[in-house]
Order: structure tokens, then sequence, then C-alpha cells
């Protein structure tokens, strides 16, 4: 069902010209005159508007609305994966007009909304009399619209649903407040109403100058989906004038040209996108992979080849589902002559389909030297605002170090002692310690000094026992330890292994530049022992660092791109095992 009749469009037309000199908020009173007829006097309300006050504004009649700036941080990046009824629109933005409510008052109904996660949505269209009579029993009708829609696109019921609501909105406030509005849009896109997402549009170009991130968002998405996908990229065009677009902005336009072949274009906007520093989601990704199967063209291999080098130099994994389609990719180029298998590289490094030798994890001396150099300047001594250690206390670790070199595992104690949550924190390190100082390896465990208190989870016997078999080193509670693990484990030499479960994402984060981050992200592939608990959680697994390097590599005529066998995240420490291999007969 259309948005809007003739007649009500006539109508807006009429009003806009005799009242020009005021903003035509009826017309989302007619976004629903088609469902139940107003009288003139109930349409029109030239001074109730609702709207987001900071970047959705109203239009004034000089046409000189300023659109305030945003810093880069501010933006929010984070790709629309459907609707999430929890995620509203900022509170205290959501009204333009003399009947702000008090912020005490916004604050509780945030909260008040919270409650009623579970409400069920009419299954039908009602009249105002039945829509006045669930409100009246709501517990919290000054949010019971917003509840409604909610439960609406949770349950994704059909559109008449809605628009009986709101078209009771309209009737009884005279006029639709913007975030209701946008709840709306949000079940158009949801189940793919072009037209109504089109209506819904063309009320708030109307009615508002500029619209807010969520909005576009919003509005690409639906329109990148349909016939008129080219629309999403005027409009995203539009949003570049005013903002950064979001990642799922571009991300939508990027599958709709690639769903048309204009891999071109598709391909222009990725590297828009990289340029404004947004990271690509693994799905949009694999379309490129997916749309450009058995197509031509050097250009277009060039390109997806530096996809795969982009995997590399970032150390991201596909999940299997991707790698296939990178495989059935490369067998499609006409005249390539690419064979991909799934494959397990053996612990030397050698590839057992095409037997080519993976690049050692190693690095030079020189790498490591200029590595080890970059984090005692950048990590240590530098501004590391991650680092929770006075200048006193990592002077005497300096010194407890330098007395006892070479290491040849360091151990971050108290995160290893977390691994299994039902034994006692000594046990669980005591385990660790036991299994690692076979072979009579040197070992370096960094503790707190809470574990020398002999509490229920510091057992005292246990605690010297350990210590019989390795070097402990007490910090402050307070401390942040992971500046001493990598202190110490540099200061060993090349061979010395660490013990962590922790990603050491925020130290990479403090290298001061791209070359010293991918090698410490090298190093730390190579370096760092992974810890688990097994399936029946009775004894800890130990992964080795590996003595190849597990990211994407190329000689030209093979490729080797390590996989996960799922979505899930994998951060840098953890390793994937598994290996597709492609070669070019």
């Amino acid at each position: 069902m259309a948005l809007f009749s003739q007649t009500s469009q006539l109508f807006f037309q009429a009003l806009l010209w005799k009242c020009r000199m005021f903003w035509p908020v009826s017309r989302c009173q007619q976004l629903f005159a088609g469902f139940v007829n107003f009288s003139n006097r109930e349409k029109v309300n030239y001074f109730h508007v609702m709207t987001s006050s900071s970047t959705a504004l109203p239009v004034d009649s000089k046409g000189t609305g300023v659109f305030p700036t945003k810093k880069r941080s501010e933006i929010d990046y984070e790709e629309e994966k459907g609707w999430n009824e929890n995620r509203e629109i900022p509170e205290g933005k959501l009204y333009f007009s003399s009947s702000v409510r008090a912020p005490k008052k916004r604050l509780s109904q945030v909260l008040s909304r919270h409650r009623f996660t579970n409400v069920q949505p009419p299954e039908k269209p009602l009249q105002a009399a039945e829509w006045n009579s669930l409100k009246e029993s709501f517990q919290a009708p000054e949010i019971f619209e917003e509840v409604m829609l909610n439960s609406m696109i949770r349950c994704n019921s059909p559109i008449d649903v809605a628009k009986s609501l709101l078209t009771h909105v309209a009737k009884s406030d005279g006029d639709i407040a913007y975030h209701l509005l946008i709840k709306y849009l949000a079940l158009c896109v949801q189940q793919g109403q072009t037209s109504e997402i089109h209506d819904v549009y063309d009320i708030m170009k109307t009615r508002f100058k500029v619209l807010e991130s969520g909005a576009y968002s919003l509005l690409i998405k639906g329109l990148s989906n349909s016939d008129q996908w080219r629309m999403a990229l005027t409009l995203l065009e539009e949003v570049k004038q005013l903002m950064i677009p979001s990642r799922g902005s571009y991300e939508s336009c990027i599958k709709a040209a690639s769903r048309h072949q204009e891999m071109n274009l598709a391909f222009q906007l990725y590297h828009e996108m990289l340029a404004e520093d947004l990271v690509p989601t693994l799905d949009v990704l694999q379309a490129f992979f997916d749309f450009s199967r058995g197509m031509k063209g050097a250009e277009l291999q060039n390109q997806l080849f530096g996809i795969l080098l982009y995997l590399r130099e970032n150390q991201i994994y596909p999940h299997k589902t991707f790698i296939w389609s990178i495989k059935l990719w490369f067998e499609s180029i006409p005249g390539g002559n690419w064979k991909g298998h799934l494959t397990n590289i053996k612990d030397s490094g050698q590839c057992p389909v095409c037997n080519h030798q993976l690049e050692d994890s190693n690095l030079t001396e020189e790498e490591y030297k200029c590595l080890r150099e970059r984090i005692i300047k950048d990590v240590i001594h530098g501004t590391d605002t991650f680092r929770k250690t006075s200048p006193q206390e990592f002077e005497a670790f300096q010194t407890f170090v330098e007395n006892r070199l070479p290491f040849d595992i360091v151990i971050d104690g108290l995160n290893v002692s977390h691994i299994k949550p039902r034994k006692m924190q000594c046990e669980n390190l005591f385990e660790a310690v036991n299994c690692l100082a076979k072979g009579n390896a040197r070992l370096l465990v960094l503790g707190r000094k809470h574990m020398l208190s002999n509490s229920p989870n510091w057992k005292r016997e246990v605690m010297k026992e350990m210590q019989n078999k390795a070097d402990f080193f007490f910090a402050e509670n307070i401390s942040e330890d992971d500046t001493f693990l990598l202190y110490a484990t540099l200061r060993s030499g090349k061979h010395c292994k660490f013990v962590t479960r922790d990603f050491l994402r925020d130290h990479k984060a403090c290298l001061s530049d791209s070359v010293t981050r991918h090698l410490f992200r090298k190093w730390q592939r190579g370096h760092q022992i992974v810890i688990s608990s097994s399936r029946e959680g009775k004894r800890l697994k130990f992964l080795p660092a590996l003595r190849y390097d597990s990211v994407v590599q190329t000689t030209g005529d093979t490729w080797h791109i390590p996989y996960k066998d799922t979505f899930d995240e994998k951060y840098s420490y953890e390793v994937p095992r598994k290996w597709l291999c492609i070669q070019q007969k």
C-alpha cells in the first residue's frame, strides 16, 4: 500500500503554497492519510516539530541550516546488522520543540524502555479506540509507541500494523516524532518495502534539511537492495557532503554495485572506504570474489589480489565460507588454470599439496634489534597510557631480569591462573608451570603480591613448590604486567617464548609506525604459546608457536591463505592451522 493518496499529496502542495513561512510538518500526517481519514483541522499543526536536535535539522525558511561539525571520533562506524530494538536514538536529541522533557524524566524513560523487551504487538491493524485502550493499560504510556514499534521490528510485524499505530499517533498528537519514523523505516528496510522506503525518504527530505547518520544508513541499505539501487549512491554522495559515511552505508553500495556487475564502481567505493580508515567486513570482501566469478580482466584480477594482500597486511583470517569463495573465484578465471585444495601445513612449514616452504616466522637479526629498540622506546619508556607501574618498580624489575638472563619462557602468571574458573588459581598456575618446566626450560613467572597472601586461591605451600621450578617476580597488585612480559621476553633473546591469553593489542597500537607494528605481529605469531583448557576441562592444552608465518603468502603462481572454520573473531595470538593452497598449473 503506498503511503500517500493523490488527494493528500495535492493537499500538502496547497498547504505549502498557502503557509510557506512555516515548516509543513503535517506531511507526516499525510503519510497515513490513506489509512484513516482525518479532517483537515486534525492534519495541520505548524509549530509542533519533533526531531533530532543535533543532526536531523528542520529546514529554516531561508534555507540556511547549519550542519554541526563532527569530530572523527564522534562518528559511529559500526555496521548496521539489522535493527536492534535496544539501540536507540540518543536521548535528549529526539525533540526539537518547546515540549522537550526534562533530562531526568528522559533518563527514566531510557531505563524504563528496557523493561518491555517481551511485549507482543497486535497481529492485525487496530482502530484508534483499540490503540487507546492498549496505551491506557500500558505501564509506561509515555513510551508506549516506541516500545510497540520495537516489538514490531523484533517480531517482523506486517507493515499495515505499524501504519495503523502511526496513523493513531498522527491523529492524536498532530505529528509523528522523528524517532518513531526511524523505527518505521527500519521495519520497511527489514522487509524490503521499497515503495514505503521511498515515501518515508520523501517526507524526511521535505521536513528536514539534514538527517542523522542512522537514518541515512537505513535509507541507503533499503534502497541498495532494490532495483533503484543507484538512488542509494546518490544518497551516499549526499552524506559525504555532511559527514564520513558509515561502514554499513559504503558496504551496502559496494554490494549493490557488485550484484549488478559494476566492479569498477564497487572497487572505487572500497578504496574510498579504506582511505577513510573504515575497516571492511569479511562479508563485503567475500562479495567481491562471489560477484567476480568467471569475469575477465587483468585489472579486476589485480584488484582481487590486492584484497588478499590486504588480508596479509592486516593479519585477517577468512572463515571457511569466505575461503571457499576465494577458491571458486581462482578456479573460474578464464584461462587461468588455477586449482585450490584445503590442507594442513606440516610443522616444518612445508605445504603437503605443492611442497612449497612457507615463510619463516623468525625475524632477522636486524628486524629483531629494530623491534626491541622500538618497543623499549615507544612502549616501555614512551607514552604508553596502558602501563600502570612506577618507574621505581620497573627499574627493580629490570635489575631482577638482568641478573637472571636468559629465560626460555616468560609466563603471565595472573592471566594463566584464570584458565579454569572452577579450580583454585594457584592450581591452574602450578599445572602450567609443571608442563612448561619439562625439558629443563628456564621459566620466569610474572605474578602479583597478593599471590603471597596465603588466601583460599593462593596456598602458600603451592606457591613455594612453584618457586622451586621457576623464577618469580611479584609486582604491585595495580601494576600492568604486559610491559614486564615484553621486556623480559625480548631481553632474553630470539629463542624466548611467552605465555599469555592477552592479545597485546594496546601495546601494538603504541608503536609509532606501520613497519614496526608489522614486525610486532610477526614476532608475536612466532613467540606466543597459546594455552587453553581441554574440552572436558580436566587438563591444559598448549599450542606451541609456529616455525612458519601464518599469513597470506604468494609466489606468483601459488597462494597460501590461512583460514578459520567460523565467523568467530580470531585475535592476533590465535593462529589458525588450516590453509587453502592454490596453484597455477
